[in-house]
């Protein structure tokens, strides 16, 4: 009798309401969505008063997950679409009661061997590979700017008083603005995303100590979740771990690249990924071409290896310049992710900064 296969990848979940939020309304959620060739995993941390923030949260998620299992195309579009459609179906319930409600959105898509990151908002994700934590995404936040600046360190804004303030959510505006990006996974990957209630109390270096211990996700969750209490639990808490068991072929669509200018707009953000998608066909179209010329003109071999090589090498080399002009801001930093009037705090006491 043959054994059962090992799953290439298994996850695990829990949201927790913490230790200081009153009521014990729980404005965070998380989805964990099997696929036929990896799953959709996603978190969201609303804001805008207890029942809209968690409106906005679960509005966000089942938003999410429609819109990708309803959609065409390549999965990198597909996810940013979705997440476009997630923040309509907030924007459009903000009326009345519920208005200035919004959340953030972090989705990580398992496809084959890699992970797309779809990033709105501060809830961040982390990757534990060969015992090192790499943090695959930058908050959205006033005070994570005030960081990137130099004028304050991680451990003052841990503190601050504006903590809470971030700069881009769900909600804001009719176009969503996101950071879309991609990345091989390998077999031992252990991908964990979560919500600023765990972030902003448990240190990276606490992080690393508990997702490198041998337990399943559901475990591990519940030790995450356990340090935030332990820290105070001030906020709402909700981690989710993906531990990948196979190594498995790439996806044949190119993936996207991670930039340093935050989140762009959707329409030029699917833009960029069309004109990289172009960009690769136009490469194979060359090769091919140059290929069935060597086989067909022998005699012109080295004239035409010449020529298709001299070509790609100028396309390559052109679109390398390219991507790096466009993720470089004039002064060779970062650029700047906080826009006047689309900061939303979930504490309605806090001063937001203008």
């Amino acid at each position: 009798m043959r054994a059962p296969a090992t799953p290439s990848l298994t996850s695990g979940l829990l949201t927790d309401v913490g230790r200081q939020r009153q009521g014990g309304v729980n404005q965070d959620a998380a989805l964990a969505l099997d696929l036929p060739q990896g799953g959709l995993y996603a978190v969201a941390d609303g804001m805008g008063g207890h029942a809209a923030g968690e409106l906005a949260a679960n509005l966000a998620l089942d938003a999410l997950s429609q819109s990708y299992l309803d959609g065409r195309g390549q999965p990198a579009a597909r996810l940013a679409q979705a997440v476009q459609a997630a923040n309509l179906a907030v924007l459009r319930h903000a009326v009345g009661e519920y208005v200035g409600m919004g959340t953030t959105l972090l989705a990580a898509l398992i496809d084959r061997g890699a992970v797309l990151i779809a990033h709105v908002g501060d809830s961040r994700a982390y990757l534990l590979r060969g015992g090192e934590l790499h943090r695959l995404t930058e908050d959205h936040s006033w005070v994570a700017e005030q960081v990137r600046l130099g004028h304050m360190t991680e451990a003052e804004a841990r503190d601050h008083q504006w903590r809470s303030v971030v700069s881009n959510a769900l909600g804001g505006e009719e176009r969503v603005r996101l950071e879309l990006h991609g990345l091989p996974t390998q077999a031992g990957d252990r991908l964990l995303l979560c919500s600023d209630g765990l972030s902003s109390v448990v240190t990276d270096e606490e992080l690393c100590a508990i997702l490198a211990r041998p337990l399943p996700p559901d475990t591990t969750t519940r030790l995450l979740v356990n340090a935030a209490n332990d820290g105070g639990g001030p906020d709402n808490i909700t981690a989710l771990i993906i531990d990948i068991h196979r190594d498995a072929p790439l996806p044949t669509y190119g993936l996207p690249v991670r930039r340093d200018d935050g989140p762009m707009y959707i329409d030029v953000l699917l833009t960029t990924q069309r004109g990289n998608s172009l960009m690769t066909y136009l490469l194979l179209m060359i090769a091919y071409f140059t290929l069935l010329g060597l086989m067909l003109v022998p005699e012109r071999r080295t004239l035409i290896g010449l020529v298709g090589t001299t070509i790609l090498l100028a396309l390559l080399v052109g679109q390398r310049l390219t991507q790096r002009r466009r993720t470089q801001s004039p002064l060779g930093a970062p650029a700047a992710t906080t826009r006047p009037g689309t900061t939303h705090s979930r504490d309605a006491s806090v001063t937001q900064p203008r």
